[in-house]
């Protein structure tokens, strides 16, 4: 079974729709990778994320704003036989985007991204308190080249 290999960025959005969280990668400051799971909104161009607005993540992307983000989604464990380690494999589906982090500062548009964010997990609407929204650090990134992957389907 072969990897396919695409870039066709409608079937790379699918894919992370049906996404529940993401690894972002980044370079810190010692010129060492810095990898870490969160979750995030998706609007079809922009991807969001949302965090602490201090800590190594917010350092390093201040310092260095480029980011790959990996998508994985569809897991399963297979084989061919049930006896042959070298034959069990796993399905997926999985996409990486590249992009810059953009600071969101504007209140309007922080509450924008945050209901882009709960929209990804739920079909509810929240209120924001306000010094909650101002405290938060929102991200938003704008994808800049897709890179999909599918083995096993």
């Amino acid at each position: 079974m072969r990897t396919r290999k695409f870039n066709d960025e409608r079937e790379c959005i699918e894919i992370i729709k049906r996404c529940q969280w993401c690894h972002v990668a980044m370079v810190d400051s010692e010129n060492n990778p810095y990898v870490i799971p969160m979750n995030f909104g998706f609007d079809g161009h922009t991807i969001y994320l949302h965090g602490s607005a201090h800590g190594k993540k917010i350092d390093t992307l201040k310092s260095n704003p480029r980011v790959c983000i990996h998508f994985s989604t569809d897991h399963v464990l297979r084989y061919q036989s049930e006896q042959v380690a070298c034959s069990w494999s796993m399905k997926y589906r999985s996409v990486l985007c590249y992009g810059k982090v953009a600071w969101i500062e504007d209140t309007g548009e922080k509450v924008n991204a945050l209901n882009i964010i709960m929209a990804q997990y739920t079909n509810r609407e929240f209120n924001y308190n306000p010094p909650s929204i101002k405290e938060v650090c929102v991200m938003k990134i704008k994808v800049d080249r897709y890179e999909g992957r599918i083995f096993g389907y």
